[in-house]
């Protein structure tokens, strides 16, 4: 019974978290239907996705902070609905501006998604099987990024960008109201006392041991995104592979990291007492592929079977990443602790394109993985840190102060 009870909550979560990120990548296949409907510029197009995934990243903490005071379930809901609700609303829209005003409003739904998500979790799933509910998680949001491209283009061929939009956000509100229906199954960790001190919360989030998770989430997504945005550029102007070629090459790699994410849940589940070193060992496995596929000039299969395996690594730290954030913070301060860290991931993800894409228009597509296994390792000494300080001072003892 209890196994069953935890899968309908692993779905439940899974599917919030699915439609998060769906809606993200959602809006740049409506870029070119805005710009003839609206005569916007690209820049401006841009604009509203940045203000969007903005509005997410800075809103997460404080959202963690109500998580942990109020309860995660009703959060959970209205932003689903507010998430779902400003993409179904960009339909009915009939200036740009009702478009930004639209994106913030699913920006402000979006927020809530990671610290009402992780605090359910470790509230509803048993001790044993963590590291699998944490992995469907990350997994079900990678999903959503890669399905929401061609399922926008393809419903935009047959029905129009506004019926698109509208039927994808009725979708949401649909899943928010299943959510709803099945919520009593939604259980969440102790909350605490209401007379401790907000500051006892700030103060743990300021705490040494937070701030190097923050980096070794920012870094780990710097290291990321930059592979992500650059790597095509960097085969067809370093090796002198084909666009087509090399985007096969990015394809092999987010492919990697995707079934990565569920190996490393398994992991997790199974041998959590060397999560750290586990990290570290299938980290560096990573950074030297992208130097490898960096520096040397290889047939195309090896090019694609070594981004594969690199995202296969790079997924497969993604479970230990956050299981080893959970251990060291009390269940009570879940929401606030993931929101906080979380918004490392959107942080880190902006950081590194702008100036990675200066390098090559300055001659150097050569140092870009290069930077960016540097990167990855610099994230692994953060990690390290942070479990030793962890050690050193008990989180539940910092948020007790």
């Amino acid at each position: 019974m209890a196994l069953r009870r935890s899968n309908r909550v692993n779905w439940l979560i899974a599917t919030g978290h699915f439609l998060a990120h769906f809606y993200v990548l959602c809006l740049p296949p409506l870029f070119l239907a805005w710009q003839a409907a609206f005569h916007a510029s690209f820049a401006e197009l841009g604009l509203a996705l940045a203000l969007m995934s903005g509005t997410t990243a800075l809103l997460q903490t404080p959202v963690g902070f109500l998580v942990d005071r109020h309860g995660a379930r009703p959060f959970l809901v209205g932003g689903i609905v507010l998430m779902s609700g400003g993409i179904a609303a960009m339909g009915f829209a009939t200036a740009y501006w009702q478009i930004v005003a639209c994106a913030i409003v699913s920006g402000i739904g979006n927020s809530v998604i990671h610290p009402s998500d992780y605090a359910i979790l470790a509230g509803s799933v048993e001790q044993e099987r963590m590291g699998r509910a944490f992995a469907l998680h990350t997994f079900a949001g990678n999903v959503g990024f890669a399905a929401a491209p061609p399922t926008m283009a393809l419903l935009m061929l047959t029905v129009g960008w506004r019926v698109s939009v509208i039927g994808v956000g009725l979708v949401g509100v649909a899943a928010a109201g299943l959510v709803l229906v099945q919520s009593r199954i939604l259980l969440e960790g102790k909350r605490p006392a209401r007379k401790r001190p907000a500051v006892a919360g700030h103060k743990l989030l300021a705490s040494r041991t937070l701030l190097l998770f923050f980096g070794f989430y920012m870094l780990g997504a710097m290291a990321g995104s930059g592979v992500q945005a650059w790597l095509i550029t960097v085969l067809h102007q370093v090796h002198g592979v084909g666009l087509a070629d090399a985007s096969g090459a990015l394809t092999g790699y987010t492919v990697g990291a995707t079934l990565g994410v569920l190996l490393g849940g398994v992991f997790a589940d199974a041998f959590g007492a060397y999560l750290l070193s586990f990290t570290i060992g299938i980290s560096l496995v990573c950074g030297a592929l992208w130097l490898v596929v960096g520096a040397v000039a290889m047939p195309l299969l090896a090019t694609i079977g070594a981004m594969l395996a690199s995202g296969l690594a790079i997924g497969c730290t993604r479970t230990p990443r956050d299981m080893m954030l959970r251990e060291a913070v009390p269940a009570s301060e879940m929401g606030k602790v993931f929101g906080f860290v979380s918004s490392g991931l959107p942080l880190g993800s902006a950081l590194t394109p702008v100036p990675f894409g200066f390098l090559i228009d300055r001659g150097h597509p050569e140092w870009i993985l290069a930077l960016a296994a540097g990167l990855l390792a610099l994230s692994l000494f953060s990690v390290a840190a942070a479990r030793a300080a962890a050690r050193r001072m008990p989180m539940g003892m910092v948020a007790a102060e």
